[in-house]
């Protein structure tokens, strides 16, 4: 599998021409989704997912690591993508696909954690849990966005949460459960870092195979990037339990980063900057 392919899902199906799906062109969903560079967001996601207990030992018993560290996150970007971008049957089509995939996982917790004990039971199809990866996602879309993008205000943190409300009712969140507004939504992750995120063995191990796989499946000089990128997007708390340098240096290659991805993005050419699920979109509706 080629470098590329290892990070990003494939291009979607053309859809049904003229059906815009759950959300369409005018809406913020669409408007950040659209952008390759949320992906700089996926190492952050996938630790502050894995450092819930019960999401971690889920992921630890039920996903191979060791072969392709990247399946969830490539697999979690293809499925938000095409409920984001797809026509109402890829939208049921991947609602299907991702219930199909969560049906065997379910288990016990085998050892304590700080904030659960041993023998906590646990299955994918938990709204709660579900809550807490769809929560990850949208948090760190934003903060991504926001750093590397372009500054995204109250208004628009707000009107996008609104759309992926949508979204997470489609992969099992019910509305009783979602926040009101998205600093409900953040408040909701602090409280999570705050008294139930728990960065234990399970956490540590899977970190390792998401920033430094063995063996490795980029060049020599792209090695240290995943770790950087989750260190400056992580909440302080998580990185530090994680053990992330953010030292001088660090700080200094997201600074770069974060200055290069505003300058050079906005100028891309949109078969680079966009995702193929967007353009395919756009396509199906004769934009």
């Amino acid at each position: 599998m080629s470098i590329p392919a290892r990070f990003f899902p494939p291009a979607p199906e053309p859809g049904r021409p003229g059906d815009p799906g759950l959300f369409g062109p005018r809406t913020v969903a669409w408007r950040l989704a659209r952008e390759r560079s949320i992906v700089a967001g996926g190492p952050a996601a996938l630790l502050l997912q894995v450092a819930h207990p019960l999401v971690g030992e889920g992921v630890r018993a039920h996903s191979d690591f060791t072969s392709d560290p990247l399946q969830r996150l490539r697999g979690t970007l293809d499925a938000v993508l095409r409920v984001t971008f797809g026509d109402h049957a890829q939208v049921q089509a991947a609602a299907r696909h991702v219930a199909g995939k969560h049906r065997p996982v379910r288990g016990v917790l085998p050892h304590d954690a700080a904030s659960m004990a041993a023998g906590t039971s646990y299955s994918a199809f938990d709204p709660e849990l579900a809550l807490w990866v769809f929560s990850t996602l949208v948090w760190t879309a934003i903060e991504v966005t926001d750093s590397f993008l372009r500054p995204v205000g109250p208004e628009e943190r707000t009107a996008y949460y609104r759309d992926m409300r949508r979204l997470g009712n489609v992969f099992g969140v019910p509305d009783a459960l979602l926040p009101d507004d998205y600093d409900g939504l953040a408040r909701y992750v602090e409280g999570q870092v705050r008294a139930v995120l728990d960065v234990g063995p399970t956490a540590r191990l899977i970190a390792r195979q998401i920033l430094a796989p063995a063996p490795p499946i980029v060049p020599w000089p792209l090695r240290p990037v995943p770790s950087v990128l989750a260190a400056g997007v992580l909440p302080v708390a998580l990185r530090q339990a994680y053990g992330l340098p953010w030292r001088r240096r660090e700080r200094v290659v997201f600074a770069i980063a974060r200055r290069t991805a505003r300058v050079v993005v906005p100028i891309l050419p949109a078969r680079v900057r966009f995702w193929p699920h967007y353009r395919v979109a756009r396509s199906r509706l004769g934009l």
